[in-house]
């Protein structure tokens, strides 16, 4: 029996922490600021917003904290490749009637793949 996975569902903001965290792995809230905002924008109301994102990516389980130090480390929990997976999903079952293959197609013809991407997505699609 297939276990169905949980749906992570998380805002664009969300993600853009979660793309520094798949980066740079386990990082503190300062740092987080420091990649996505320059430093006029580094108030005490955006440390406090990156920190209530942080706090609701950890409620959704996207995120882990580690308290150990002063200033708490956070890293991802969630894999990109898990939330890569689940939006794909999402698009073929809307767009595609739950095929990926017209969506795989349609990307595979508007992309400009190299010959080395075209070699590695021909050895894929052999062993699949």
């Amino acid at each position: 029996m297939t276990r169905r996975r949980k749906k992570i569902d998380v805002s664009d903001t969300e993600l853009s922490i979660l793309e520094v965290l798949w980066k740079d792995g386990p990082t503190t809230i300062r740092q987080v600021m420091d990649r996505l905002y320059p430093k006029s924008k580094r108030t005490t109301a955006a440390y406090a917003t990156m920190q209530k994102l942080l706090d609701r990516l950890e409620t959704k389980n996207c995120v882990s904290r580690d308290r150990s130090l002063f200033a708490h480390r956070f890293r991802a929990r969630v894999k990109r490749s898990e939330l890569i997976d689940q939006r794909l999903k999402e698009v073929a079952d809307k767009l595609c009637e739950g095929s990926l293959t017209p969506l795989l197609i349609h990307l595979a013809g508007q992309a400009q793949l190299s010959e080395e991407e075209r070699e590695t997505l021909r050895k894929m699609m052999d062993d699949a």
